[in-house]
């Protein structure tokens, strides 16, 4: 795999401190690291004051128009009075800032637990703040951000992991081709959708990038906003055998058509969209080896048996895009209503 001098490598104490001091915040010298991989994320004590997230953007991912295209989408939310977590602004009301090569965006502390989506109650409430938030993202088009598509998830990291020796010798030849039937399938499930609506998206919309408290879900981590087919944000909420996530997204669905339509087309794109995720998460990984972080967390990336599992992963997902799409039942209350987004539901 190529390697690289490490991306955060020059990010030292001093300099979090000093950024922090550079927009009025003067930290009393308490930082702890919060987990995130593709950027570094520290909650800092701030002097007679409560503790803030600082945020250091992973260097040359986004340009700074990007950034503030997911800024401004945010906000956009957050004034819709959906549960988000907006940036801060400083220094004359800007909300990305800069430092010794460093870019670097600063948020409010947010507590929460990873949620279980497991009871119908849940889904529904999930299902109607996805609906807000589609609603609100369909009103205008990112300019900045990029599009979910087959190339860019699907068939460039394809090819970075096969030209920069990701994968063990003895399987090159075996993920080349299985990695190519599977993408063959992704195509004919984009084909048989046909032309789907596209919309700004959270892009990550796993439970992961959820926070439960007692007053309910909150939204964090647009880093991966991006341009999409509505079923990205739904069909990561969804687990279990076939049957499981037939109930469960009937649950998000009965919600989520209270504020926003769904086209039934986009079920043939759930296995098509988890199997561009397999591809691009393994490549994700590859292009990201020369962060310390990455072979420390991700130890067996280097191991045949990993590539031997990713294997099978990707032939049971040649037989899911070949077979049906999930069916879900006709929705017998009212369908929604245009500027449904305005208005809170709980």
């Amino acid at each position: 795999m190529k390697t690289s001098l490490a991306p955060f490598s020059a990010l030292t104490p001093d300099i979090i401190l000093n950024a922090l001091d550079a927009i009025g915040l003067p930290c009393d010298g308490r930082m702890l690291a919060l987990n995130s991989y593709e950027n570094r994320v520290y909650q800092v004590g701030i002097i007679n004051a409560p503790a803030l997230v600082v945020k250091f953007y992973r260097p040359e991912r986004w340009t700074d128009k990007a950034i503030l295209e997911e800024h401004a989408f945010v906000q956009e939310l957050y004034e819709a009075e959906l549960p988000v977590v907006p940036t801060l602004a400083f220094d004359g009301d800007k909300s990305l800032h800069h430092i010794d090569g460093f870019r670097f965006s600063v948020f409010p502390k947010q507590g929460g637990r990873v949620p279980e989506l497991e009871s119908r109650t849940k889904l529904e409430w999930m299902g109607r703040l996805l609906g807000r938030i589609h609603a609100t993202g369909a009103l205008t088009p990112f300019k900045e951000r990029p599009i979910l598509d087959i190339n860019s998830f699907g068939d460039t990291p394809r090819a970075y992991l096969l030209d920069n020796d990701c994968i063990p010798a003895e399987y090159v030849e075996t993920y080349q081709a299985i990695s190519a039937q599977a993408l063959a399938g992704v195509h004919s499930c984009f084909e048989r959708a046909g032309e789907v609506r596209q919309l700004r998206l959270h892009g990550d919309c796993y439970p992961g990038n959820i926070l439960w408290t007692d007053d309910g879900p909150h939204f964090v981590d647009f880093d991966d906003s991006r341009t999409g087919p509505a079923i990205q944000d739904l069909w990561m909420l969804l687990s279990g055998g076939r049957a499981e996530i037939t109930v469960q997204l009937q649950h998000l669905l009965a919600g989520y058509r209270t504020f926003y339509d769904f086209e039934p087309r986009e079920l043939h794109l759930i296995e098509a969209l988890r199997t561009l995720r397999l591809i691009h998460y393994a490549a994700w990984i590859a292009k990201r080896w020369d962060d310390p972080a990455f072979p420390a967390a991700f130890p067996w990336f280097t191991m045949p048996r990993y590539w031997q599992d990713r294997i099978t992963e990707l032939q049971e997902q040649i037989e899911l895009m070949a077979g049906p799409p999930l069916t879900i039942n006709q929705f017998d209350g009212p369908p929604f209503f245009a500027g449904a987004a305005k208005f809170l539901t709980d």
